[in-house]
């Protein structure tokens, strides 16, 4: 079966070497981790490191209130992060908090063998998704202690399967696995793993601490002016569709802000364009200093901003519904924001949490869009109660930091 798993990671490695040629992401994908191990041989000069590997952005938020808690109270260890994705490193690759950032080497068994015998960490990390069964094995053999963080699960995952024995024996191999709920834990017993217990999403400590100082931004105040706010984030074509039909029929006192999830040249000139309209401005044009003239857009154009924005809305959209799936609403919960967002969204605890509990909706047209917008923005009370039930769900599932570093570290100091 190893083999088999190996011949896999070799064909996926051929294909996007040949992708990469017309495909920015696959490009990046490839060069990064052109002689990568060499350039971490030549760069890693530690014995005393932590390794957490995050699959990409959305991760990485999810370690990095365990990277803070760490070298707030560990200064001593040094702590190299992994990225699967060119979007996670690209965005990431400076963070300040970290000492070593590099892309995952391809997860072939000489590869692992050789990032280890480089690396020597004293504990690793993987973090929602991320197994990598080379790695994995290789880790067990050296008996570095290996964790989960924020582990979901779900029963059509290969390792509840019939033929799921040679992955569930790699699940075995981890010290400890930290799930988000009730379900993952059960569906790991179901399987005879036991070394597991239900601590919650990191990402609640994430957001929870960035709405304690938010960054401010007065040009937006300035663009708002009182109005009533819709702020769509982390949007894709089709959410910008529907968005685009809700405009047609857009109160005169409603600003619309949106932050697309591809900030390119020619996305953001696509936006421009078809929204022209209702007089399109970019953020980056208002903060070099470019005056407001009765605009009802403004266009993120820039990265990481979007977690701070939150707090100038009224309501958020959150994008990729109509794909894969929704990107963090938690980001505008933690402001005491409802949220809306596409059909696609099963795969997320807190979007099927916050439904049931009545602070987010999920849409499929953009008749169903006005009808939840019309909804909120005409009865100031139930806006209030949205706001509420969002507020409360992120301040009751706090603490998965603290439980997961008290039972990592809390002897080890």
């Amino acid at each position: 079966m190893r083999t088999f798993y190996s011949l896999g990671i070799l064909f996926y490695t051929i294909a996007l070497n040949i992708v990469s040629v017309f495909n920015t992401k696959a490009s990046l994908w490839v060069k990064g981790r052109n002689r990568l191990l060499y350039k971490i041989r030549q760069e890693v000069k530690s014995d005393n490191i932590i390794w957490i590997h995050t699959a990409s952005v959305g991760e990485f938020e999810q370690a990095r209130p365990l990277i803070e808690r760490i070298k707030t109270e560990m200064p001593s260890k040094k702590i190299l992060i992994t990225f699967f994705s060119p979007s996670g490193y690209e965005l990431r690759k400076n963070y300040e908090l970290v000492d070593y950032i590099y892309y995952l080497p391809v997860d072939t068994k000489a590869n692992a063998k050789e990032f280890l015998d480089i690396v020597k960490p004293n504990m690793v990390f993987f973090v929602k998704y991320e197994f990598w069964f080379n790695f994995i094995r290789e880790i067990n053999n050296r008996n570095i202690p290996l964790y989960l963080v924020s582990g979901i699960f779900r029963p059509k995952q290969h390792f509840f399967k019939w033929y799921g024995e040679w992955f569930r024996k790699h699940l075995q191999m981890f010290n400890y696995l930290f799930v988000q709920d009730k379900s993952s834990a059960d569906l790991l017993n179901s399987i005879g793993i036991n070394n597991c217990s239900i601590t919650g999403d990191t990402r609640f400590d994430r957001v929870n601490a960035v709405t304690l100082n938010p960054k401010k931004f007065e040009c937006i105040q300035e663009f708002i002016k009182g109005s009533k706010v819709l702020l769509a984030g982390s949007t894709w074509a089709p959410d910008e569709d529907i968005i685009l039909d809700y405009m047609k029929e857009f109160p005169d006192n409603m600003k619309l802000i949106i932050a697309p999830h591809e900030v390119t040249k020619s996305h953001i000139n696509s936006i421009e364009s078809t929204y022209k309209l209702y007089k399109p401005v970019k953020l980056s044009e208002l903060e070099d200093g470019k005056k407001l003239d009765n605009n009802s857009l403004l266009i993120v154009d820039s990265v990481g901003k979007l977690a701070y924005l939150y707090q100038y809305t009224d309501i958020a959209y959150i994008g990729g519904g109509f794909g894969v799936g929704i990107h963090n609403i938690l980001e505008a919960a933690c402001y005491a924001k409802p949220v809306i967002f596409g059909p696609n969204y099963q795969k997320f605890k807190e979007a099927r949490d916050l439904i049931e509990l009545g602070g987010a909706f999920s849409v499929k047209n953009s008749n169903e869009l006005k009808d939840v917008l019309n909804s909120l923005l005409k009865n100031n009370e139930i806006l209030k109660a949205k706001n509420k039930v969002c507020f409360d769900y992120v301040k009751q599932n706090l603490g998965a930091t603290d439980k997961i570093f008290k039972y990592c570290f809390d002897s080890k100091k």
